[in-house]
């Protein structure tokens, strides 16, 4: 039995802002179902996109893991995207009063998804540009790890038409799903790719 503060129990048995923000202006999923664990979260700025007015998280996961996140939605809310690009995987244990030796990697996965969340947004919105080659690398199915690369060499490679094509030669989409509309929308790029060409 792990030894846990009052603060994670609180935070695992009424976790707050669980859920999906619909039209978020981050979001991000980190770890993998192939694994265990698995975070996905997302957040809402307001109107003069300064500061954050909505967090919400759904994982799958130990109570470190549902623990971690509630904290950390908690602790984004308010605050300006700069404000909370300094919190730390070391901030969430500390907010939750500590964490078990063997469950940090909790907090570790919210730092990773907070980090994963703003990239997007930064992406979206033109302050971060990616290279060629770290689009390619972009992780797309996150249960099995697979790379936007491997899905466009398959596409080419075997004529494929469909998710359900490219599942007969690779894993992606095949676990939690998440990743299918993803999958569709670079198959069709693909597609159209290749009728210019």
């Amino acid at each position: 039995m792990w030894d846990y503060t009052e603060k994670v129990v609180d935070h695992f048995k009424n976790p707050r802002n669980v859920g999906v923000i619909p039209d978020a202006d981050g979001e991000a999923i980190v770890g993998s179902l192939a694994c265990g664990d698995s975070l996905k979260f997302s957040f809402k700025l307001d109107e003069k996109k300064e500061k954050i007015i909505d967090a919400k998280f759904q994982t799958f996961g130990c109570a470190s893991a549902i623990a971690s996140a509630s904290a950390l939605t908690e602790m984004v809310i308010g605050h300006t995207l700069e404000e909370v690009k300094s919190i730390t995987n070391d901030d969430i244990v500390k907010y939750l009063g500590g964490l078990p030796t063997q469950k940090i990697h909790c907090s570790v996965m919210g730092k990773e998804v907070l980090e994963a969340a703003i990239d997007d947004y930064e992406i979206k919105v033109g302050i971060k540009v990616r290279s060629e080659e770290e689009i390619q690398k972009e992780i797309i199915c996150k249960c099995f790890g697979i790379s936007r690369g491997a899905i466009v060499e398959t596409v080419k490679e075997h004529d494929v038409k469909s998710v359900e094509d490219l599942q007969k030669y690779i894993k992606a989409g095949t676990a939690c799903g998440a990743c299918k509309t993803k999958l569709s929308k670079i198959i069709e790029e693909q597609l159209n790719k290749q009728k210019s060409n």
